[in-house]
């Protein structure tokens, strides 16, 4: 048997409401019914499989000639990428 009850929404969040509701042909009812079971549902039972970010399988690395190993090298590639950027900005 349902029961009625009272229940204060904002009124921004209830014009939502109203509008989803008449938009999929239902009733105002309806709508928090199913939202209210979503909520008090067990929580296992509403889990989705979770959805891992895509890793790049993109090729490429170091550019040849270029070592890592020796710091004054990958200094000496970042101060020529800075000379680049600076020359850009200047044109």
């Amino acid at each position: 048997m349902a029961e009625r009850t009272t229940v204060r929404l904002p009124e921004e969040l209830l014009r939502r409401a109203k509008r989803k509701a008449a938009a999929e042909g239902r009733t105002l009812t309806s709508l928090i019914e199913d939202g209210l079971r979503l909520v008090v549902a067990d929580k296992k039972a509403g889990e989705k499989k979770r959805i891992m970010p895509r890793v790049s399988s993109a090729t490429g690395g170091l550019l040849p000639g270029v070592d890592l190993t020796k710091f004054s090298n990958y200094q000496e590639m970042e101060d020529l990428e800075y000379i680049e950027r600076l020359k850009q900005g200047f044109k």
